[in-house]
């Protein structure tokens, strides 16, 4: 395996450390092969929004494996799951099951194009949308300039469709839609920015994109892979009541398991196939088992003051960091929205890419370093989020915020 894993955030290469190998989950706990015990803050990068190996899954999971893994064929399971997302999210009307956030944000892109026949896509700087060729993109030189690739194997020719603006700029996005009038097939972005930490919108910043997307007949699509059931029921677009055209889901929608959605207007989702010109297909999606961890996650999700005791326990969380950092004078930020949040060393505001490369990454890996030391477990890199569970209780935040206190003033120090 390339750097000894299959995905490159696990090899620990941002804070100079080696990743411990993990054996088992259970709750707010993970437990590696060494057989230490840590406080997780990573939750499969989001999935685990009820914490690991929750027994109702567990015995869904358990029971539909009874009846056969996979089918290819359609099952009872995939119509539950379809009506519990259309429920929660008033944008889409109709969607398609399939495996992964990639594999979303990439049939976004083909069926934006194929719908509104344009080529061109605006994306933002510090949005990640999985590592499909149209969007492994980097920023050209020039404000609203057509961009490079940021991978090799990704071609400039298919570069030179993306255009990449930074997060946060409406400026920017006027100008991009001025220059390139009429050619936007769709505006894609997190509405709330969690790959580059947590980084929230301005105000208007959603309501701007929604007016010019309909000025030009772009399609809006919301990558709410992390946000989507995580930051409220209806994700970004419940919090900030605005509604995109298409919306890309996973992670919680999967309940651990590999799941993704991408759901939205009828008229757009009815051109991929078979009732469409628009191609995609998926041997897996809508797979069984996936179906029934996600059907038993949504149903525990939807049960009344969950949503209440995430904010109560992010908030918990966040102000006793705070207090710590400042009873030493340590310079930091905090972004939170609900159970998603990040940890900033800096005394400034962070709203885009450029704020936080400009934060401290030295006082970042030691902070994690020492947090890992003392058995709280966090994403080894500053541009990652830190995620909250339902399964994480008062002892484990008031764990974390003591070992906060001393990984700080090692940082002092």
């Amino acid at each position: 395996m390339p750097g000894g894993v299959n995905s490159p955030v696990r090899a620990y290469s941002d804070v100079d450390f080696d990743p411990p190998f993990i054996e088992s989950a259970s709750g707010s706990k993970l437990y590696d092969i060494d057989g230490n015990e840590y406080i997780d803050y990573v939750g499969s990068w989001g999935p685990m929004i009820l914490g690991h190996a929750h027994p109702k899954v567990i015995k869904a999971v358990n029971e539909a494996a009874k009846k056969g893994t996979s089918f290819g064929a359609p099952t009872l399971a995939e119509n539950e799951l379809a009506e519990k997302i259309i429920f929660a999210f008033d944008s889409i009307d109709k969607l398609r099951l399939l495996n992964s956030g990639t594999e979303a944000a990439m049939t976004a892109v083909r069926l934006a194009r194929g719908y509104t026949k344009k080529n061109l896509i605006i994306k933002m700087t510090g949005c990640y949308h999985g590592h499909s060729d149209s969007l492994l993109i980097a920023a050209g030189s020039g404000l609203a300039e057509n961009a490079a690739a940021s991978s090799a194997g990704v071609p400039d020719c298919l570069a030179k469709l993306t255009c990449v603006i930074p997060y946060n700029d409406i400026n920017a996005l006027k100008e991009a839609f001025r220059k390139h009038n009429g050619k936007i097939a769709a505006v894609l972005l997190e509405p709330v920015a969690a790959n580059m930490g947590v980084i929230p919108p301005v105000e208007g910043y959603l309501q701007e994109i929604r007016n010019l997307c309909n000025s030009q007949n772009a399609v809006l699509i919301f990558d709410e892979v992390i946000t989507g059931f995580r930051i409220a029921l209806g994700g970004a677009q419940q919090l900030y009541n605005i509604k995109a055209d298409l919306t890309c889901l996973g992670k919680i929608i999967g309940g651990g398991l590999p799941a993704a959605a991408l759901g939205g207007r009828a008229d757009i989702i009815n051109a991929l196939a078979p009732t469409g010109p628009v191609y995609q297909a998926g041997t897996l999606s809508g797979n069984p088992l996936a179906t029934a961890a996600a059907n038993a996650t949504i149903d525990i999700l939807m049960q009344k003051d969950n949503y209440r005791k995430l904010e109560k326990t992010g908030e918990t969380l966040q102000q006793g960091l705070l207090k710590a950092a400042d009873q030493i004078r340590l310079p930091l930020t905090i972004n939170r929205i609900g159970s998603l949040m990040s940890c900033f060393f800096t005394d400034k505001t962070v709203k885009n890419l450029n704020d936080v490369k400009n934060t401290n990454k030295e006082h970042f890996k030691m902070f994690f370093q020492e947090m890992l030391k003392q058995g709280i477990y966090l994403a080894p890199s500053q541009f990652e989020a830190m995620f909250i569970s339902l399964a994480h209780s008062k002892q484990d935040i008031q764990k974390t915020i003591e070992a906060a206190k001393n990984s700080f003033k090692k940082i002092k120090e």
